[in-house]
């Protein structure tokens, strides 16, 4: 300001001694602001018609890409397919649908399970807290929107410099001293080359939004997965509980038996044995559950001992699926397989981007030299005129080893994403059939306890127990009776679970809700 002052005071010093001339010379300054401003828009102008401001949308090829939980569906194989373009909004819609233009991203804030402890009652419920609350989710949620962030200034214009020098010894020219100097300088790139890195921040930035779908839906069958195993911890200590109450009741038989010499004592210490065996199984049951809520609240994104109350139904069957419809299914549709199409596309403007590093840079710049008029009046040279200067440089792309290497880069980066697609179909298509054939093998091994195994020993328990009573069976045969009934009711409600799981497990490896046409559920038994 001090230097901008003293220029003003000199130039009033004049304009006092000669009201003419420094009339003329303000007017000549002041004829070169509208060149300069059109230079500058019209390289602004370029730039606006380079990057529509619009919401990324389909431009070339089909690309849909609206919440996070869409799908960005890309075709065909990128090697031989042409760049795509994308284009970038200022006003970028969250994945709540929320306005993020602000400067200030909203975060969701996680609910204290300390201040409100209402046990959660529904699956549904628990996926939509795991998917508001979960503390992965929320920060890819930030990671979003500060790609979509960088989207918005990559293919900007450098900022333009602007400079002031006063002399402490002014320079003696025949117009007269020179005091102070003003310049303006702004580089200008090659828009193209700020077109391509804007085009690969777009498809970084979807990439990034598919690894957000990608870990919404790992959470959630993270939260089904811990809901079907505690149906069958609880389940399971429903039967224990029921097991032990009958066992009591054979030991009170057989110490009645002893009195009269149909037992003997031996008969007795078994079935305390076994019954002791029940309640340690059953300790260990109810710390599986305790630790299974506490990985359920984890993955909700609160408290560990929150409560969460047990199932006490789960209605299962096996789809009516197939391997190669479900590889078709997560081609299209499963996050990871996706984003790395999107990388692959990232790659390829990388490409562009570094063989558009020859393009040279274009710098402009303009001087406003200041002169006083402390020179005797000369018809040669205009005393006191203040001198312009206008100029352009170049800069001269001669190491063109520097380019190569940059273009081997990354057309090997290119190369690699490729690889990584292809490594993530074989992974997601190995992954499928190994699920499918744990789903069947589930489901089949759930329908031999239902229809074949549990009805058989049922029968033998229950005629051994009659043959107990009269004596004609022995009591170690009988405990043997309930403890295969025991084992087998756990193997089908565990059946059940695996069966359960491994489909939880399938609409993950699939990346999109499926809607199989079940199959009738097969009719389980109440614990006797």
């Amino acid at each position: 300001m001090v230097e901008v002052d003293s220029m003003a005071y000199s130039k009033q010093f004049r304009r006092n001694q000669s009201a003419g001339s420094s009339v003329a010379t303000l007017g000549e300054y002041c004829s070169w602001v509208p060149l300069f401003l059109i230079v500058f828009s019209t390289g602004c102008a370029g730039r606006h018609q380079a990057v529509r401001t619009e919401r990324p949308t389909e431009a070339v090829e089909a690309i849909s890409l609206a919440e996070s939980t869409d799908t960005v569906s890309v075709r065909a194989d990128e090697s031989d397919s042409p760049v795509l373009l994308v284009s970038y909004s200022e006003n970028t819609v969250s994945d709540n649908g929320s306005d993020a233009s602000s400067t200030q991203v909203s975060r969701p804030r996680k609910t204290s399970s300390r201040t409100s402890r209402e046990t959660s009652t529904s699956l549904s419920e628990l996926e939509t807290l795991a998917s508001a609350s979960n503390p992965v989710v929320r920060r890819l949620e930030q990671e979003v929107q500060a790609a979509w962030a960088k989207a918005g200034y990559v293919d900007k214009l450098p900022d333009p410099t602007v400079g002031a020098n006063v002399y402490v010894n002014p320079i003696e020219t025949a117009a007269g001293s020179q005091r102070a100097n003003l310049s303006f300088m702004q580089m200008i790139p090659s828009l193209e080359r700020l077109d391509a890195r804007a085009q690969q921040a777009c498809y970084d930035a979807m990439s990034v939004q598919e690894a957000l779908r990608a870990e919404r839906l790992k959470v959630l069958a993270e939260v089904r997965i811990a809901w079907y195993q505690l149906f069958v911890l609880g389940r399971q200590i429903e039967i224990n509980t029921a097991n032990q109450s009958q066992l009591k009741q054979l030991i009170e038989i057989a110490n009645a038996r002893i009195a009269t010499g149909a037992a003997s004592e031996g008969d007795v210490k078994l079935g305390s044995l076994e019954l002791s065996r029940l309640y340690e199984r059953l300790v260990t049951l109810r710390q599986q559950v305790e630790s299974t809520k506490a990985e359920l609240n984890r993955a909700v994104g609160r408290d560990a001992d929150y409560p969460v109350r047990i199932p006490d139904q789960l209605d299962v069957s096996l789809p009516d699926w197939s391997h190669a419809t479900l590889r078709q299914l997560a081609d299209e549709h499963q996050p990871a397989i996706v984003a790395a199409h999107l990388r692959t596309h990232a790659t390829r403007w990388g490409i562009e981007v570094a063989r558009l590093e020859r393009r040279p840079n274009v710098t402009l710049n303009a001087s406003w030299f200041l002169i006083d008029d402390n020179r005797p009046t000369s018809g040669v040279v205009s005393v006191g005129q203040d001198a312009y200067s206008l100029g352009a440089q170049v800069s001269v792309p001669i190491w063109q080893g520097k380019y190569e290497a940059m273009e081997n880069e990354a057309n090997w980066k290119h190369s690699a994403s490729h690889a990584s697609t292809d490594e993530l179909r074989n992974r997601y298509d190995a992954l499928l059939r190994d699920l499918w054939e744990q789903a069947q093998a589930a489901s089949e091994t759930r329908r031999l306890y239902t229809e074949t195994l549990l009805p058989q020993a049922r029968e033998t328990r229950d005629v051994d127990v009659q043959s107990f009573s009269n004596g004609s069976v022995e009591f170690d045969r009988v405990i043997r009776d309930f403890l295969n009934v025991l084992t087998l009711e756990e193997g089908q409600h565990r059946a059940t679970g695996q069966l359960a799981t491994a489909l939880a497990r399938i609409e993950q490896a699939v990346g999109t809700e499926t809607t199989p046409t079940p199959l009738p559920v097969p009719t389980v038994s109440p614990v006797e």
